[in-house]
């Protein structure tokens, strides 16, 4: 009976601490609801590195944003068309099958590009330079 006992009291431990990484601190979900006044429904997980990324549609399409713990925007991810990759990411895409690709917007300003080919994500500026090569 004490087996059964503990094992019932550490899956409840393990199922709470599974709950509360899924909830966002309140500065983050702050920071997102004024970012993005409107969205209802939003699904959020931990990445491994701390930060927060919510998971959400605006305007019938797919979107991605992160948030440092404390409320920080860091950048948001939307989904685009192949065609619409700029020209010289398209260029160095070139004979590649290309399964999704996305607009990373970042909080220093900067703009970079994501395709998924053959599950791994490419990271392109504007000019077709590759910045990073990542599995999926």
């Amino acid at each position: 009976m004490k087996k059964i006992l503990f094992l019932l009291i550490l899956g409840s431990g393990y199922c709470l601490t599974a709950f509360a990484q899924k909830t966002p601190p309140q500065a983050v979900v702050a920071a997102f609801n004024q970012k993005f006044p409107g969205v209802a429904k939003v699904g959020w997980d931990r990445e491994k590195n701390g930060e927060w990324e919510a998971e959400f549609e605006q305007n019938d399409v797919e979107m991605s944003a992160n948030f440092s713990a404390d409320g920080t925007w860091m950048e948001t991810e939307t989904e685009i068309k192949v065609t619409e990759l700029p020209a010289p990411v398209q260029a160095a895409l070139q004979g590649k099958k290309v399964k999704e690709a996305a607009r990373i917007q970042r909080a220093d300003g900067s703009t970079v590009y994501e395709a998924e080919v053959r599950r791994k994500d490419l990271l392109f500026d504007a000019a077709g330079k590759m910045l990073q090569e990542s599995k999926d």
